[in-house]
């Protein structure tokens, strides 16, 4: 792994607020997890639904992964929507071309076991994401610089939230491994959580062996 100066390699305090002003919403998007909810959502539920709007699908290198290296996650896992993926395809943006929606599920698959976080960016004056990046706070001009800086309660936004049931938990530290938010860490060989730092990406609750771990209606908790 290669050590980049970070100034370099993160968005600064300033140009993230910039971006805020731009960004209608960025909102995490889980895969693979069960919500329990009045309605249960099985793999992909929200994913699904936004890829299954899509006119057209496009698929790119990440460009941060690309520029950083400076982690061995796959590089094709960004997705773009409708007239952002014209433009990706039509001009061959970092490799881009186009896929199906099947295509575009087993991508976010890939990435999502690979830790990485599913964002959809909501644009001011659009409706529906034109992006569904998948982001590591190592490579991630964003995501890393939102966690650097503490930004990630004023951009980021999630409809579920992480709900631990204490008397499963074995206290393994995977789901430690697995939170790039740090709303987890074991404390005396004891698992300490903190909600108000967890923003909903999912990765904590498919690699729990105990099945301690389960994602619900950040309303029902509020």
């Amino acid at each position: 792994m290669r050590l980049i100066d970070e100034k370099k390699r993160f968005y600064s305090e300033k140009q993230l607020e910039e971006i805020a002003e731009d960004i209608k919403v960025v909102v995490t998007v889980p895969v693979n997890v069960e919500m329990d909810a009045e309605h249960r959502v099985y793999d992909f539920g929200e994913v699904k639904e936004i890829l299954g709007k899509a006119r057209r699908i496009g698929l790119q290198n990440c460009g941060c992964k690309s520029e950083y290296q400076n982690c061995d996650s796959p590089l094709d896992v960004c997705i773009s929507l409708d007239d952002e993926a014209d433009r990706v395809i039509e001009k061959g943006v970092n490799g881009g071309r186009e896929i199906t929606y099947n295509e575009a599920l087993k991508v976010l698959e890939r990435s999502h076991e690979a830790g990485l976080v599913h964002m959809a960016y909501v644009f001011k004056g659009e409706e529906k994401p034109g992006l569904l990046c998948s982001c590591c706070p190592c490579c991630c001009h964003t995501l890393g610089g939102l966690i650097r800086y503490g930004f990630s309660a004023q951009i980021l936004t999630s409809k579920l939230i992480a709900e631990d049931d204490w008397s499963l938990c074995v206290n393994c530290g995977e789901c430690v491994n697995r939170c790039v938010f740090g709303a987890r860490e074991l404390v005396d060989g004891e698992l300490e959580y903190d909600p108000v730092k967890c923003f909903g990406c999912g990765l904590c609750v498919t690699k729990c062996p105990s099945g301690a771990i389960k994602m619900v209606d950040r309303k029902e908790k509020a």
